[in-house]
């Protein structure tokens, strides 16, 4: 187990290293479309193959994730996953702050466009548009302000580290993956839709665990930033280059509370590496906590299958978004409801298992998070997931 450094089950899947370029790129503008219905046919299917040759390209396990995915809510679900990379990329594209907030900005204007049915000629907003289109026709009835609101949280919580600022406390960045891994699974659910307080605390978990990961997988790239414009292969993961063009200064983005606790200090990683006295300590650390919120994802979902309560309350109930009433609260609820609920949002779950095989191969490499054997592709994924999927796992 993770508590013992010595016998986790973990292992994971890493992102392809990519400089291929897309046939559309990240811009500080784009064209307006004042009638959405000027969007053609053959719009929509340009932003699509866009958005899943992003995907593919610099999120691999999304994009093989995307299997699971309930057909009518692909196109969401590749919008969502395009934008975070998208969102990811801004550091590596701009030279300085304060044209990265702007960037940002232009995709706050873009999901506000998108949502008052007027959405800018850019490929992902076209993409969610057509989902959201769909998402109406196929359940008229269904809340739409909450998805925006969760987007815009997403954009906040992506600008608030992007100039490479330490996480305070392992706390500060357990809330940093709540508002961007947990929340684009809460988006994928929203579009499905399903409106559930049990598989959206699973989410919230398994979300967790997947940004903490994240933000290890890419602490080498942090650490040791590439040239300007070349986009590492955990981009979409981890998080941000800071830095003025050329002379990019490499951060530590461990927790200062954990590196305290272990002595590591970041000159030391800078200069030193994977030697770095304490440094190991301090990956355990880290991901421990991630693969703590996996084990109880787990023991939740077997309860939930059991027929019981989740065994502990769901820390984001009342926010926007996660207003469920009562329901969740009748401990006689029937069993098949809960299963039918497991049924339709298992699929959006599945990230538990790429952050679980990644995991695994960081413990095999004795949490040394500069090894060869925790870059790469994880060639186990789509067996891994599709025995999960199939036996109800995560």
């Amino acid at each position: 187990m993770y508590s013992t450094r010595a016998s986790i089950r973990l292992r994971y899947t890493a992102w392809q290293v990519s400089t291929a370029k897309c046939a559309y790129a990240t811009t500080s503008y784009s064209s307006p479309a004042p009638n959405a219905s000027r969007l053609t046919d053959q719009d929509i299917s340009s932003a699509r193959s866009y958005c899943s040759t992003l995907v593919q390209k610099f999120d691999s396990p999304s994009y093989t994730l995307q299997t699971f995915i309930q057909a009518p809510t692909r196109d969401a679900y590749l919008a969502i996953r395009a934008l975070n990379i998208e969102l990811s990329r801004i550091p590596d594209l701009v030279s300085n702050p304060t044209i990265g907030a702007l960037r940002m900005q232009f995709w706050r204007d873009n999901i506000t466009r998108t949502f008052a049915n007027t959405p800018p000629k850019e490929p992902v907003a076209i993409l969610l548009h057509h989902a959201l289109q769909s998402l109406k026709e196929r359940h008229p009835n269904a809340p739409t302000s909450s998805l925006k609101a969760w987007f815009m949280k997403v954009i906040n919580a992506r600008e608030q580290y992007m100039d490479n600022r330490p996480y305070p406390t392992m706390d500060a960045l357990e809330n940093y993956a709540e508002a961007t891994y947990s929340t684009l699974m809460y988006l994928t659910l929203g579009f499905l839709p399903l409106h559930s307080m049990s598989i959206d605390h699973l989410a919230s978990h398994i979300g967790k665990a997947a940004g903490i990961s994240a933000v290890l997988r890419g602490m080498p790239l942090i650490a040791f930033p590439p040239p300007p414009n070349h986009h590492r292969n955990s981009g979409a993961l981890a998080g941000s280059l800071g830095g003025e063009g050329g002379a990019r200064q490499g951060a530590v983005l461990l927790p200062l509370d954990v590196m305290a606790d272990t002595n590591t200090k970041q000159e030391d990683v800078l200069r030193q590496g994977a030697n770095a006295p304490g440094l190991k300590d301090a990956v355990f650390q880290v991901a421990t906590r991630a693969n703590d919120h996996l084990i109880t994802a787990r023991n939740m979902l077997q309860r939930l299958q059991e027929g019981k309560d989740m065994g502990h309350d769901f820390e984001h109930e009342g926010e926007e978004g996660h207003d469920y009433g009562m329901q969740g609260r009748d401990l006689n609820e029937p069993q098949n409801f809960a299963a039918e609920e497991l049924a339709r949002g298992l699929g959006v779950l599945m990230p538990a298992v790429s952050t679980r095989l990644w995991l695994e191969k960081l413990e095999k490499a004795d949490f040394d998070i500069f090894g060869e054997e925790v870059r790469g592709r994880s060639l186990s994924l789509p067996w891994s997931a599709y025995w999960a999927y199939k036996r109800t796992q995560l």
